[in-house]
Parts: C-alpha cells; structure tokens; sequence
C-alpha cells in the first residue's frame, strides 16, 4: 500500500537503446534508485548493443549523491603485468595493433559496475542483472545499429570463431529484427549475477575467461584479474557560465572539454563560434588535440599533468592564438571514424544521478569473443603507443589514455543535467556543443538533434586537420571552418558517425526532462513511482 503522506518520486533515464530504457524503467518502477535504474540498464546493452559495449568492456563513471556529493569510478583496466613492448612491436611490425589480443586490457565494466552500485543503489545486485540474463538466453531482436555494424565487419566477424558463432549462427550474418541469442553470454551474466563481481577477477568466469585468451596468446593471467580494483576519486570541475561543469580526470580526456570551455571565455565577446567565427573555435579543438597527444596516460605512470592546460594564463593564450590560426594542412587520407560506446545517464528527484560510460573503443572491441563465456574483449590497449618517449607508452600494469569521459552539471548545488555521449576521442567536442546549447536556452532534444561537427575525427588514426560535418550544418559554420584549412568530410544529418548523446535535465521543482539522440536507437524516459 502508497503512503499518500509521502511525495512521489521522479526519475530521468536515456539510453542509446529502447530495450535498455524499458530495463532502466521497470528497475525505477521497482524502487530503484537512479544508479539502479542506470547499472540495470548499462548491463543489459552489454547483450543488445555488442558491437558497443560488453562485459568484457571498460566503464568510466560519475555518481552524485542525495547530499551533492560527486564521485568519479574509474573502471578502466591495464596491460598484462606479462606484458612486453618489444614483443608487441615485433609482431605489429612496430605500430601498436589495433585488434587481436595484444590490445586486450583487464576488462573494468564489472567491477566499475559494482563500486557504482555501491554508491548509491537500493535493489540487489542480482535485480539489477537479471532482465540482461533473459535478454542473452531468450534473444533480443538486432537493433538498425548493431544491423550496420554486423554488415560492415563482416570480415572481423568471419574471422574469429567465437564471433562467427554469436553475430553469424547459422553461416549467414544476422540482419535487423533478426533474434540474437548469446547462451553462453547468459551463463556468465547469470553466474555475476548470483557471486557478484568476484567470480570475473577471483572467481570461476575469469579462469575460464583467461584460458581462452591465453590459448589464443594473450598474457593475461588469473593474477591480472585478481589484481584488478576501480578507482573512486575526486571528479574534475569548472565553473562556466553560472554553472559548475563535473567530469573525469586522467587517464580520461575529461578535461579537455574544460579546457576549451575555459578558453572561450576568453574570447573577445564579439566572436561567434557557433557562426561566422566556427574557424576560431575549430582552432582551440585542434589545439587541445595536440595537447591530448602529450598528456593523455596513467597518471600513476609520470608526470602528466593537466594543470598546465587549464591554467587561466595558458587558456588566455589559446583563446589568443585561435583567432590566428590555421591548420597546418590538408589531410591525405580519411580514415572512417572509429569508436563505439554507450551513455546511460539518469537522475532521481532525491537529488542522485548517474552518468555511466561504457565502451569496447572500436566496433567489436578487439574482434576476439570468448567462446566458453560469450564475452567479447575490448581493444582499449590499442589506444597505447610504442614509442618509449610517449607517456602513453605501453608498460605492464599501464592503464591507457582513456577517451570515455562522463559529465554532470550543477547550478548552485542543484542538479543541472547529466550528460553522456559515444563518439571517440571527440566526446569532448560532442559535449561542449550539446551542453553550449542547453545554456542557450535550447531542450534537451533540441541539444541532442541539432547539426553536428567534429575536428580530427573520432579515431586515433584520423587526420587531425580533417572535420566530419553532417550535411545540414550552417553554411556560415562550413565556410569559416574551411577558411581556416580545414578538410571537411560530409555525413547526412543525424549520422552515427557523429556519435550520439543522451541527456537527463532536472528543473527546480524536482522534475526531469531527458532525450536521447535519434543518432542511435535509443529511447528517453521521466517516470513517477510512490516513494
């Protein structure tokens, strides 16, 4: 029986994916609270959405508490402590390899699933995993998106026995409505489920999961899991237009999104970046690009510090040099965008949000699957470099430079919105542009649907003078951005391409507006339980 004397509570929730809101929604409906409602749903694209994200995945994440306060999980993995650079390299032929074993790193999404969890979720662990079980064991129907990606790493696919066997069953690859049935997947789902956490890095999931790698040569041993913790720590911030703006620090490219938000600030107060002056804007991104290449690594490795760029001195001079710059030239090559993640993000009317993202980096991960536990690998170890001087360097037990990035933003303590988005190395470019039209005054759909452009691609390898523009962006954009030198590379509007964003907006009076971005297959969703 409701207790009438008790208000209702509400809850925001948006996903790339409307199976995992439908999840998200009948946790929240349940009592769950929104890192509930986030966790269930975070699990349940791991089965429907595999070319983006898995168990076998990193997390990173930002939780806000009832009383404000903001914790960043940093669920991201290392290298092998077997791990060798010269061995790599000589069977890479000296570059680090962007698939297969090598870029394997000790999947964090379990674990940073479970320290978000114990932040702040209400249901059982074991809740909040079982619509993702039924999801693997029964099949789920192949989204459009995760269609176009079968169809397009058909070679990927039909090269590894454990993905042929998932995304091409019977020979043929799946096709959209097509059930995708991964049993094996729901062993291990069921089996996190009922142990928790523990049965993939001390457990019975995570031999299994090692022995397969291992007979396919990886270096990652039992000891590597058993070693593996997420890290909780303090969330970057900065204040930007009567707002605070929370993200993740290194080893993310959280402050990069800071950084440039910083130097617009700076910016004489006629220049319009979202117009005739776009050119200037596309200046300080190539500029934080260049800064990424230096900086972006384990802090726990060197002495790498993001201080340097966000200091107002170094910011002022950016803004300062932006307004002069050119590219330094025209790109030889397009390579297509890489880069595949999910945002779940969502917000309680007792003050609590979750901003989850999880990723595989590239489509498929590392396009190993393995078969006895159905769990796709990763290939974030791909992100590392060979070369001894980068402080991304590859080293045993290095976590890489991350591109997942969460974000949250405060108004005088009050929750403002929850922002996440997929899209590579250019998240931080997606964010500023969604969040510069949400202070603008535009809705969250508005924020998500409108035109987009990126600087440099969304891939490690893509040319960093190179902007993927979808086809309705203003002409106005178009010409100052190519002024300044600029190839631009053409998608039709709401390409995936471009990444796609979700967005939880809380107002005053403890109510929420969320959308999700039609980039994706996604679905937004505000419900009302008894409290």
């Amino acid at each position: 029986m409701t207790d009438a004397r008790r208000p209702a509570r509400t809850l925001g929730i948006a996903t790339p994916h409307a199976t995992a809101t439908a999840v998200a929604t009948d946790v929240a409906e349940r009592g769950g609270s929104a890192v509930d409602a986030a966790v269930a749903a975070a699990v349940a694209l791991t089965v429907v959405y595999p070319h983006n994200t898995s168990v076998g995945g990193d997390l990173i994440a930002l939780v806000r508490t009832p009383d404000g306060e903001l914790t960043c999980v940093n669920g991201s993995g290392a290298a092998a402590r077997a791990t060798s650079l010269q061995e790599v390299a000589a069977r890479s032929g000296g570059a680090m390899p962007t698939v297969g074993v090598d870029t394997v790193t000790v999947p964090g999404v379990v674990g940073g699933l479970a320290a978000v969890h114990g932040l702040g979720g209400r249901l059982p662990w074991a809740q909040l995993w079982a619509p993702a079980v039924e999801l693997a064991r029964d099949g789920a129907p192949v989204s459009p998106g995760l269609a176009r990606a079968i169809a397009g790493h058909a070679a990927a696919i039909g090269a590894d026995d454990g993905m042929r066997g998932v995304f091409a069953p019977d020979g043929d690859l799946l096709t959209e409505g097509a059930a995708l049935r991964q049993p094996a997947l729901a062993r291990t789902l069921a089996e996190i489920a009922a142990d928790g956490a523990g049965t993939v890095y001390d457990g019975p999931v995570g031999r299994a999961l090692v022995a397969g790698l291992s007979r396919l040569g990886s270096r990652l041993t039992v000891e590597d899991l058993r070693g593996y913790a997420p890290e909780t720590v303090a969330p970057l911030s900065r204040e930007h237009r009567g707002h605070t703006v929370w993200t993740s620090p290194l080893n993310t490219q959280g402050y990069q999104l800071l950084q440039v938000l910083g130097a617009l600030e700076h910016l004489p107060a006629d220049v319009d970046v979202a117009g005739a002056d776009a050119g200037v804007l596309a200046a300080l991104w190539s500029q934080a690009n260049r800064d990424r290449a230096r900086l972006l690594a384990d802090p726990r490795w060197g002495a790498v510090d993001v201080g340097e760029v966000l200091a107002e001195e170094r910011l002022a001079a950016a803004a300062e040099a932006a307004l002069a710059s050119r590219a330094s030239s025209a790109p030889t090559a397009f390579v297509s965008p890489r880069g595949d993640t999910v945002a779940v993000v969502a917000a309680d009317s007792d003050g609590s949000a979750a901003c989850l993202i999880q990723s595989v980096f590239h489509p498929f991960g590392s396009g190993v699957l393995e078969a006895a536990t159905g769990v796709l690998l990763h290939n974030r170890g791909a992100y590392f470099s060979l070369d001894p001087a980068s402080a991304n360097c590859l080293a045993p037990g290095k976590r890489p430079g991350h591109t997942l990035m969460p974000v949250v933003v405060t108004r005088h303590d009050r929750l403002a919105w929850v922002l996440g988005t997929m899209g590579g190395k250019a998240q931080p470019q997606i964010h500023a542009q969604v969040l510069r039209a949400l202070l603008d005054g535009a809705t969250p759909a508005e924020a998500v649907g409108g035109s987009r452009w990126v600087v440099g691609g969304l891939g490690a390898a893509d040319p960093e003078d190179l902007v993927l523009v979808e086809a309705d962006v203003a002409a106005p954009v178009r010409a100052s951005v190519g002024a300044r030198g600029y190839a631009l590379q053409e998608y039709p509007p709401h390409s995936d391409m471009l990444g796609h964003a979700q967005v939880v907006q809380g107002d005053a009076g403890g109510g929420f507006t969320a959308a999700s971005d039609p980039r994706s297959d996604g679905r937004a969703a505000v419900v009302t339980v008894p409290a």
